[in-house]
């Protein structure tokens, strides 16, 4: 397997639980350097029988062997989630920076792992010549204020304007993904056509702390959409009339929702939307991945298996422990997500809406394009916009879409930024 084919959690997947730990950063730094001398055994006796089934530590190794040479690892991070102790150590490998993300128990045995491609460095300033100026804009919940940034078109305003919601899982403000920033692309895209953009750092990200007891959906996204739509609504650079929602893959799912919920919303962007629920999509997510050197092994199979148990745990009635469900994510998450019916939100939402779609998306792939389709099919208000080569994060490329794509840099394709700029001038 590739390297980037392998770090499934940078999109998809957290292999195994998590629970607290007396000395994680010592657990942490010997499995690690177990699977850099390729002591097999050794790291596999440091995991949890939970991990050591679903992940056999020779497939860590491989894993780690297909990241290249190691070059440098940097100072580790210790944060407690959920009464989880979380160790975090940047890597700098031969292919790419990542971060390792090790959950070490009370017994100090390793319940989790995860290796995602390092965070994007600060981004950019705009250019010189921009017609628009960045300012920092902070979205007020009761919980505790999350950070933005406020994309404002140069010249007389009230402007209209956009807030994007961030897919699944902790995102900052421009949801970056390897060397891409798809929401800071979008946001200067459209603030250079007179559109105002609010993006900001997903709760999960900003503020991890605020998840020590159980939490749903709205919680997670819902919310704080909602609070950022008003306070953007609110300013008076902002046209109050003219505020649209615009969700990216999970906060597409959930932008009906979203805009039903601030009933001053003028319309909602589903982009890369999920139609079936995120349990549906993440057992055909990760088999695709696996298939895409023609075969599934035995050891992906096991994967496959015990993913296939913990969705059943997770929709189950008996209570289930965070680390035997997917992602180790809690059972009333799940049960959150699972009663969202995203298709019937965007029936019931008498507003406009515009459906993007890249036909090289393996995450939200063309079941759920046609299934938006059926749902909303002979409404006048609604606009289709499909783009043959483009990933899930808006980028164009060619072949099979692979998580490889998102540690090359690029950008959100113009046409899908001019056809939401264009659309959100015809809402008047």
């Amino acid at each position: 397997m590739d390297a980037m084919r392998t770090m499934m959690g940078a999109a998809l997947c957290l292999l195994g639980g998590m629970a607290g730990a007396a000395e994680p950063t010592q657990v942490a730094t010997r499995l690690l350097e177990h699977l850099q001398a390729g002591r097999v055994d050794a790291a596999e006796a440091m995991l949890t029988p939970q991990m050591a089934q679903a992940v056999p530590a020779d497939k860590l190794h491989g894993i780690w062997q297909s990241l290249g040479e190691l070059q440098q690892r940097g100072e580790p991070r210790v944060s407690a989630q959920q009464g989880m102790q979380l160790v975090e150590v940047p890597l700098q490998f031969a292919s790419g920076a990542v971060v390792a993300q090790v959950a070490v128990d009370a017994q100090d045995k390793v319940a989790g792992l995860l290796l995602r491609p390092a965070p994007a460095g600060k981004a950019p300033p705009p250019p010189t010549d921009a017609t628009y100026t960045e300012n920092d804009f902070s979205v007020p919940e009761a919980r505790g204020a999350l950070p933005g940034t406020l994309a404002l078109p140069k010249g007389k305003g009230p402007f209209p304007a956009v807030v994007l919601v961030h897919g699944s899982g902790p995102q900052d403000r421009d949801e970056s993904i390897g060397g891409n920033r798809p929401f800071l692309d979008l946001a200067r895209g459209l603030a250079a056509r007179g559109i105002a953009v609010l993006r900001y750092d997903k709760r999960t990200f900003a503020r991890p702390q605020d998840f020590q007891q159980p939490f749903d959906v709205d919680d997670e996204t819902t919310d704080d959409a909602v609070a950022a739509l008003a306070a953007l609504a609110a300013d008076p650079r902002i046209d109050g009339s003219r505020v649209f929602v615009l969700g990216h893959s999970q906060g597409g799912m959930l932008a009906p929702r979203i805009a039903s919920r601030w009933p001053q919303a003028r319309g909602a962007v589903l982009w890369a939307a999920p139609s079936r629920g995120l349990l549906d999509l993440l057992p055909e997510q990760n088999r695709y991945l696996f298939q895409l050197d023609g075969t599934i092994s035995a050891e992906e199979q096991a994967f496959l298996d015990t993913l296939d148990r913990q969705i059943a745990a997770a929709r189950g009635d008996a209570a289930v422990a965070a680390s035997e469900l997917p992602l180790g994510v809690p059972q009333g998450f799940w049960k959150s997500i699972e009663a969202v019916d995203a298709r019937a939100d965007a029936k019931a939402l008498r507003k406009p809406l515009l459906m993007l779609h890249g036909g090289r998306d393996f995450q939200v792939p063309d079941t759920d394009w046609m299934l938006w389709q059926q749902a909303l099919q002979g409404r006048e208000d609604v606009q289709w916009k499909s783009y043959p080569a483009l990933n899930h994060i808006g980028i164009a490329g060619d072949g099979p879409g692979s998580l490889k794509e998102y540690a090359q840099p690029g950008h959100v394709d113009a046409r899908l930024v001019d056809d939401v700029a264009s659309w959100v001038e015809s809402q008047r």
